[in-house]
């Protein structure tokens, strides 16, 4: 018998704004890629990748207090984030709510950088791409279209476990990865705030 998932702690749009408005509050992580957070963000937030989180994470602790929000797109990343910070031994961190999407609904203030595509965006493209080309050539040639049918069923593995093998692997292309975010940089960002 499997462990239930435990739900983070989270924090909605209008709490956050109240508590960022004077440019104090809680640390701001945001755990999407380079390119995604470079495209917008948070003013204030630090941009550490949630590959770098995992692999950083005790570096990550000695430089975090307990007043910290997570944030990606849609809280999904944040919330595994969450989950990697809390299990190497940092409590009480929270999750935005509805990640970028609600902050910018709400009319939270952003930082804009170069438009790109997000990484939920480019997942629907390229599956939709497959499933459609191994579609039509599958009336062709038969048995393509099972190549469609393998996606589906990586789509569906994915919302189920909440993760995606085709994101991370997206998220690897120059074109997400925008400039590099080092994990020497993000700590010297973070001593730096008092």
């Amino acid at each position: 018998m499997t462990a239930p998932t435990r739900t983070p702690a989270g924090i909605d749009t209008a709490a956050l704004r109240e508590l960022t408005k004077d440019g104090s509050g809680p640390r701001l992580l945001d755990v999407r890629t380079p390119g995604e957070f470079h495209t917008v963000h948070i003013p204030g937030a630090y941009n550490v990748p949630l590959d770098t989180l995992r692999e950083h994470r005790a570096e990550l602790l000695h430089h975090l207090d307990e007043d910290t929000v997570l944030i990606c797109r849609s809280g999904a990343r944040a919330a595994q984030a969450e989950q990697a910070l809390s299990a190497a031994g940092l409590p009480n961190l929270r999750v935005l709510q509805g990640g970028m999407v609600a902050w910018e609904a709400a009319g939270g203030p952003v930082a804009r950088g170069a438009a790109r595509w997000e990484l939920e965006r480019q997942v629907r493209l390229i599956a939709g791409s497959i499933v459609l080309v191994s579609g039509l050539a599958g009336l062709a040639i038969p048995g393509l279209h099972l190549i469609g049918t393998a996606v589906g069923a990586g789509l569906t593995f994915a919302a189920v476990t909440n993760t995606c093998a085709m994101g991370m692997l997206l998220a690897k292309l120059p074109y997400n990865r925008g400039p590099r975010t080092d994990i020497d940089s993000v700590i010297a960002a973070l001593r730096s705030r008092p």
